[in-house]
């Protein structure tokens, strides 16, 4: 179905009907699957012929996701996980042995940071770059030993943006591979693969489901990386995306494009109102001629995106004093729901790293992050309007 355009795929791709001939995608609850003899059973546990084994690893719904979205990133193939953070994980555990070394941005999710601790514990380093030029992590990177390059594009919560074509020449110019956390936009929005990454990270909690329903992860790219490197560790391990999940997944991607072309076009309107109030000290978002990487947002994403961060003045206090005023918009830290969400990031999604940690990724104590849903936009205002002007 390549030849279909991205939102016929949203809809379309995966689909392999039952002998019932549904159209709605099936749902197959089953801990295991049956075979006809002794030597299919064989032959399915061998690897030699395809087929459905045990649901750890091989279910029809959750492999209608995964060609779903494959289809969606332009990838040869996916796997799906149970959560954004063992997509990550089994990203690392798959590629990666003791003493192998990780580059990644500073501005990156807060559970990610701690989970690369964890790792340094067996052995796999993480070394963090600040910058958004490709020369710091040209130097960053240990010829022999550096195995993946990692990057949010945009990141949370600051939404900086990193040109992955650039980072991709210098992850494969170390032998290294480039691994694009592409939570924020979605494939609707940017298509990582395209510009030179090898592997794609998803929360499909996020933007993929789009309601907030239910826990999801996938890791994309080439298929030799893919089930040689990453699916073994997947089969073995078993943090594994639930069925029901899967096809609660499938039905949100349906919707994945009309969704981020409506949030995208509101957070950016949020955006200029936000610049305009006299208690904003900044605002960033990728759509803002003022964003640092605006030029670059505009050339490998379609839209600018949902997410809008801004800076109170006076730090912590009036911050909360924001959030607190609301009575619309959701005070969580989850992401990409229709609901519009506001959290604030130095005790929230990033409070449980390091100060240091915090002061390197730019976390500030007066900084916010709304993630812009489909209520309307001058509710939205209204909103933030109420802490902001009190």
């Amino acid at each position: 179905m390549q030849d279909y355009d991205i939102d016929t795929l949203a809809v379309r791709a995966g689909t392999a009907r039952s002998q019932f001939n549904e159209h709605s995608e099936a749902l197959y609850l089953t801990s295991s699957f049956v075979f006809e003899n002794a030597a299919r059973a064989a032959a399915c546990f061998k690897g030699d012929e395809p087929g459905n084994i045990y649901s750890r690893f091989t279910n029809p719904t959750v492999t209608a996701f995964g060609e779903r979205l494959a289809a969606l990133e332009g990838a040869e193939a996916c796997v799906a996980t149970a959560s954004g953070m063992s997509a990550i994980l089994a990203c690392c555990m798959g590629l990666m042995k003791a003493g192998e070394h990780i580059v990644s941005s500073s501005s990156i999710f807060g559970a990610t940071v701690n989970l690369f601790g964890i790792l340094a514990k067996f052995g796999l380093e993480t070394t963090y770059v600040d910058a958004t030029d490709p020369a710091a992590w040209r130097a960053a990177v240990r010829p022999g030993a550096t195995r993946l390059l990692f990057v949010e594009t945009p990141s949370n919560p600051l939404t900086e943006v990193f040109d992955i074509a650039a980072l991709s020449e210098v992850a494969h110019g170390a032998g290294a591979l480039l691994v694009v956390d592409n939570c924020f936009c979605s494939p609707a929005l940017q298509r990582p693969l395209d510009l030179g990454a090898d592997l794609i990270v998803h929360s499909a909690t996020k933007y993929l489901d789009g309601q907030g329903r239910v826990l999801g992860g996938a890791v994309l790219g080439k298929k030799e990386i893919v089930m040689e490197g990453i699916f073994p560790f997947l089969r073995t391990a078993g943090p594994t995306l639930s069925a029901f999940n899967a096809w609660v997944l499938l039905k949100g991607m349906e919707t994945l494009g009309i969704r981020m072309q409506a949030q995208s076009g509101s957070a950016l309107e949020l955006a200029r109102w936000l610049e305009r109030q006299p208690a904003v000290e900044r605002v960033y978002y990728p759509g803002l001629p003022s964003h640092p990487q605006h030029a670059l947002a505009m050339r490998q994403q379609r839209l600018g995106g949902a997410i809008v961060s801004f800076e109170v003045k006076g730090g912590r206090e009036p911050a909360w004093r924001v959030v607190d005023a609301t009575r619309m918009i959701s005070i969580t830290a989850n992401l990409g729901d229709t609901k519009s969400t506001i959290t604030h990031p130095a005790t929230t999604t990033h409070g449980r790293i390091s100060a240091e940690a915090r002061a390197r990724a730019g976390i500030t104590e007066g900084l916010l992050r709304v993630a812009v849903g489909l209520e309307s936009l001058a509710d939205i205002q209204a909103d933030l309007a109420r802490g902001l002007n009190g």
